[in-house]
């Protein structure tokens, strides 16, 4: 079975007037279906240009990327929206909900497009919430959440669509350490479900935690090691 993602020779490049800098440079990275693996690095390593070839937001400037054994290097904008709405559930540092929808609307939000009827939509979204502990919040705003509360509404809401891909950038970085705790044990409570989670962090404490961890130096992978 061919690996969930391959990166082969990928390369950024950002032109500033004459001077050329290299987000990223020549890197080669295969992540396997349900692997939990951490993206660690510091400011300007090129994890967060790392993170956006992924999520299909951003192109290479050279080099192929492969999710689910599709070349998505080459893709129409179209095809690369249909990408990132079915095969990717995205989690970010600062939630990005929208703020006055309740929880439940929030997680619903990702298949207003979809021809799913409503009653089967509600039913989806309450799993999901029930699934990272949320069943009794799913009335309230973002506003009379907690951080972490918050951040499981968000989770749900990336798992809605069942995608292939759980990306989560810098996932517990508005968080405490208790409520960190608490994320990273759903992140590891999905992944052994059968999810396939990559987690962008510059915290090495957090990517201790997660089973492989690749470390992005001036936008070489400088180590890729298992660590659980």
């Amino acid at each position: 079975m061919p690996p969930l993602i391959e990166l082969s020779n990928i390369t950024k490049r950002y032109e500033i007037g004459e001077q050329e800098i290299f987000a990223l440079h020549d890197v080669a990275l295969s992540i396997a279906d349900n692997e939990f693996v951490a993206i660690l690095g510091s400011s300007g390593s090129g994890k967060s240009t790392m993170m956006n070839i992924l999520g299909c937001l951003d192109r290479p400037t050279s080099g192929d990327y492969h999710l689910g054994g599709r070349r998505i290097s080459e893709m129409s904008e179209s095809s690369l929206s249909n990408i990132r709405n079915q095969q990717i559930g995205f989690v970010f540092q600062n939630f990005n909900l929208i703020p006055n929808l309740s929880a439940l609307k929030n997680v619903m939000h990702p298949l207003v497009y979809r021809r799913i009827p409503q009653k089967q939509k509600v039913a989806m979204a309450r799993a999901q919430l029930a699934k990272v502990g949320l069943a009794n919040r799913e009335a309230h705003l973002p506003s009379e959440l907690s951080g972490g509360q918050r951040q499981r509404v968000a989770i749900a809401r990336a798992l809605i669509t069942q995608p292939s891909l759980i990306l989560a950038d810098e996932p517990t970085g508005n968080l405490d350490s208790t409520t960190t705790e608490d994320i990273m044990t759903l992140f590891r409570d999905l992944h052994d479900d059968g999810q396939t989670v990559v987690l962008v962090t510059h915290d090495d404490n957090i990517a201790q935690q997660c089973h492989r961890r690749v470390t992005l130096v001036d936008g070489k992978v400088a180590k890729d090691c298992i660590t659980v």
